[in-house]
């Protein structure tokens, strides 16, 4: 009866071993984008990071539709962060645009890197500036990204009709890049990191001279009417096999974003941990190396910042501007 008792508190104290153990393990999904884009790969390298470094902690990139997506995966509950871009998690906290049945509680954890608008398509269309887009097959992204939100504010500045002055189609980077390759569209607009690896392929492909298209005469006008959330930007010649020329771009910042409901703890974790090992973070994409103390401003970032986010950047003497 003794050692039944025993080998019985033995299966008792494993099974609060392995109870406890569970209790401590920590699943997080973050909203990312296509598999084409930056978002995806650098959030499956920040999960990987956190694995490592913070015991009992997971973290998996899922892939949406991009930034208008995340912002309502956030709102609902169902992701317990994502990457965004600053002016979809702007209209998500104000409740416009994408977001009119209900505001989004947004709030950011870092300012990660200038997301920069390229207008992609081939020498060989005859687009030579924005304003050739009239009367051509364009992909203005896939549904429920940020790049659509974007691409329709340059559309509009440009004095163009998205519906009346061209034929659109919805497609992701990756669908856009082939799209453009086997000649189903003229030109492509894709929002992200330098270099994304759906418009390298494209510069790299064979028999075809990919051109940049652009832009950066627009920006009074959307930041007129939009807010100062867009800049100037350049894609330096060479970012890009075969680009021998700057691309005069626009750009918006991306940030690491929660919802308001996120423990202070896990949020200044997440902050944290995004923030310190950005060199590993950057063998996966170069991007990560701009995720610097100097960039993490107010109105960078856009919404406000988590309470979590503010301890960490308190501790370390990192004035939030």
């Amino acid at each position: 009866m003794s050692r039944i008792l025993a080998a019985l508190g033995l299966v008792a104290a494993l099974a609060v071993g392995t109870s406890g153990a569970d209790a401590q393990t920590k699943q997080l999904s973050i909203a990312t984008g296509g598999t084409g884009g930056v978002y995806y790969p650098l959030a499956g390298g920040f999960g990987a990071i956190l694995a490592k470094e913070v015991p009992g902690m997971t973290a998996t990139a899922e892939v949406t539709g991009g930034s208008v997506d995340n912002m309502k995966l956030i709102g609902a509950g169902k992701v317990e962060a994502c990457f965004t871009q600053v002016d979809t998690a702007v209209d998500a906290i104000n409740g416009r645009d994408k977001f009119t049945g209900g505001k989004v509680p947004v709030r950011a954890l870092a300012v990660m890197y200038p997301n920069v608008m390229q207008v992609i398509t081939l020498e060989s269309s005859g687009i030579t500036k924005f304003e050739d887009l009239k009367g051509k097959r364009v992909s203005t992204g896939s549904p429920g990204s940020g790049t659509e939100i974007y691409a329709f504010r340059l559309i509009e500045a440009a004095g163009l009709d998205k519906d009346k002055d061209m034929k659109r189609e919805r497609l992701g980077a990756a669908e856009s890049a082939n799209a453009l390759k086997d000649g189903k569209v003229d030109a492509f607009f894709f929002v992200a990191g330098v270099p994304t690896s759906a418009i390298t392929d494209v510069a790299a492909s064979p028999g075809m001279t990919m051109k940049m298209i652009d832009h950066d005469h627009l920006v009074d006008k959307i930041k007129a009417k939009y807010g100062p959330v867009y800049a100037p930007n350049t894609v330096k010649a060479g970012s890009y096999p075969n680009q021998k020329t700057d691309n005069k771009a626009t750009a918006v910042w991306n940030i690491f974003a929660v919802n308001e409901s996120m423990s202070d703890d896990l949020a200044y974790t997440l902050t944290k941990t995004m923030m310190e090992k950005r060199e590993d973070l950057a063998k996966v994409h170069k991007e990560a190396l701009n995720i610097t103390n100097e960039i993490q401003k107010t109105s960078n970032a856009g919404v406000p910042w988590h309470p979590g986010a503010l301890k960490y950047f308190k501790e370390k003497g990192i004035k939030l501007e």
